[in-house]
Order: C-alpha cells, then structure tokens, then sequence
C-alpha cells in the first residue's frame, strides 16, 4: 500500500508563483531598493567558473561570521535562511505531539512546521489593544511544553521584550525543562540581542537571517546560534552542501566592508522616521513599532482597495492588515529608503483621496 504523511497531506500551504519583477516590494519585509549595483558587480566579479561547478565550502565564511558576531565557529551552523533554522529547532527539539508554545499574531511558520511534523501549537494571545502581558507568556510555560519560541522584535506587532523579561521566560523554561528558541530575523532594526542567553545557557538557541537589512533575501542564508552541543543536533539535520556560494559570498563581502551594515541599518531607519513623519504630517494615522514595517489607516479608500489599486495603477506591493487596534483594517508596509518612502507617499495621496 502507497504511503502518504498524513500531516503532509493534511497541511494547508500558499505559494505565491506570481512574478514580482518590476514592482516596488513593500509587501514581505524585504529591502526594496537593495544593495548597490556596484557593489553586486564587484562581488559578482570574483565569481569564476570553479566557484560556481563546486559544492559550497562552509568553514571560512563560518569562521568570519563568528567573529563579526563574537563567537566560537562551532556555536553556529549555517542554515538556508533563518526558517530552516526555525524549521530544525522544531523538529530536533519537541517530540511527535508534542506542545510548541509561541504568542499570536507572529511568525506564520511555526505553526506550518509543527503541523508539518504533528506538534502541538500552543499560542499566547495579544490582548485587543495588540498588547502582551509577558507573565502570560511565563504562565503559560509548564511541564507539557517542550519548546518556546520568542520573535524579538515581533512581526507583525514590532513590540520586543526585555532582558528582565527574558530572563523570567528563561526561567520559566529551565525550571521547566523546555527548550527556548530566540528568533531576531529584525535584529537589526532594534539591535537589543539576546545571543548572549544561547551562549550561556543549554537549550537555548537562537536564528538570525541575511534576508532582512543585508538584503539578501534571494540568497537564502540564515544561522543558528547555541552552546556547541545544541548546535551540532540542529547540524545534524541540516542536508549536505545546505547554503549556497553566493549567499556567503555577498554576506561576507558585507561584513568585510567597512561601515556598510552600518550604512544600511541608517538607511533603512532614516527611511522608515522620514515615511512616519510625512505621513503625520499629511493627516494619517501610523502604528510603528519596532521592525522593518508600519501599519498606516487609510483616510478615504478602504485599505483593501489601495492595495488592490497599488498594485494595478502604481507597480507597488504592499499587503492589508485587519482589525489593528485603534486603525481598523490597514495598510501594512515594509520599510526601505527614503527615496522609495516618496514613491510610496505620493502613490497613496493620489489613491487615497
């Protein structure tokens, strides 16, 4: 008899095949300008053919990176963007049926993997104001979870936790023997880590990804930090050859040249003040926390059509969020530049009236 995953089966997923070639990207948190085309070219002119026909070789970049980040080479393993990282931790960490505790709304992939691997979600609500008592959090943490996850800052609130609080939901996690996952996928955008927490402590693990302010979304690379013997059970799943050589190519170039994260962080944040404060001063209501991306109440058209008219008539992506409190249903947009922050202001006032 043929057989089939019942979780697999079972599982619901969206892929957007749709072409976003020549639309500005607000809609998926990604930086829509990206990196300087100069500096891809010089990257992209060390690329020889042997580069290219040979498997990718991990332990340079590794051992760069882990200085960059302040850490030992075997507290890291490389994943193919942070959500395989996230995808190992669950699956390394909790048992079959087991209970996987996060806060809601966030990060939709964790209860895609535990599904996909029949765990238990368990979710920690936001209250009507989109608020989080985190003693709810540590409330929650008992001796039937066996995996918290943290997404600090959160996406799509952008609200972050403390080091008290993190220290109370770490021991909360120890007295109860469960593992602790830190996801900082918008680190940058709020540079108040916690990597210190998986490298003092076992079982707790951290990701990060390239995909964000390094702006490599396309490149897929991620990693996943912890005490060594954490980290070699997440390796252990990883498949052979798992990030490619571009993506370690363009990330080290990044962090090899001087003052460019630095460049890139300050654009971006400048870009999302300069979009807060425009949008203020023409009348819009804005909800902006931490993280590469606002909320925005429209003042005429229901945020449904602007998104839809977006798209059509002005070549911009961005997405619609509902029932946010105080704005109703709105405009959810990523970040970017200030110039592309204009584009996108003088698009809205011209729909939006």
């Amino acid at each position: 008899m043929y057989y089939i995953n019942e979780n697999i089966k079972n599982l619901f997923r969206i892929f957007d095949q749709n072409s976003r070639d020549g639309y500005i990207r607000m809609d998926l948190n990604e930086n829509p300008v990206g990196l300087p085309q100069e500096f891809i070219d010089e990257v992209l002119s060390k690329v020889t053919p042997e580069f290219v026909a040979k498997y990718p070789e991990q332990l340079e970049f590794t051992t760069k990176l882990a200085k960059f980040i302040g850490v030992e080479v075997e507290n890291i393993c490389l994943v193919n963007g942070s959500a395989e990282g996230i995808r190992y931790v669950i699956q390394a960490y909790s048992r079959p049926g087991g209970k996987v505790l996060s806060v809601i709304p966030s990060y939709a992939m964790y209860d895609v993997y535990c599904e996909m691997y029949g765990r238990e979600s368990v979710h920690v609500h936001y209250d009507e104001n989109l608020e989080m008592d985190v003693q709810n959090i540590i409330d929650s943490i008992n001796d039937d979870i066996d995996l918290v996850i943290i997404l600090n800052p959160n996406n799509p609130v952008g609200d972050v936790y403390t080091y008290e609080e993190m220290d109370e939901i770490l021991k909360a996690c120890k007295e109860h023997e469960c593992t602790l996952l830190i996801d900082e996928a918008y680190f940058y955008f709020y540079p108040n880590s916690f990597i210190k927490y998986a490298i003092e402590n076992e079982h707790v693990l951290l990701t990060r990804t390239f995909s964000k302010v390094f702006s490599l979304a396309g490149a897929r690379l991620g990693y996943v930090v912890g005490q060594k013997d954490d980290v070699a059970i997440v390796q252990k799943l990883a498949t052979p050859h798992n990030v490619n050589a571009f993506g370690m190519a363009f990330a080290e170039a990044i962090i090899e040249k001087e003052g460019m994260l630095d460049e890139l962080v300050e654009k971006q944040l400048t870009g999302k003040q300069h979009l807060i404060d425009s949008l203020q001063e023409k009348g819009y209501e804005v909800s902006a926390k931490e993280g590469n991306f606002i909320f925005i109440k429209p003042k005429h058209i229901d945020a449904a059509t602007i998104v839809k008219r977006m798209k059509e008539e002005k070549k911009i992506l961005i997405k619609v969020y509902n029932n946010v409190p105080n704005l109703g249903d709105c405009l959810r947009v990523s970040i970017g530049e200030s110039g592309v922050m204009d584009t996108f202001i003088e698009a809205l006032e011209d729909i939006d009236q």
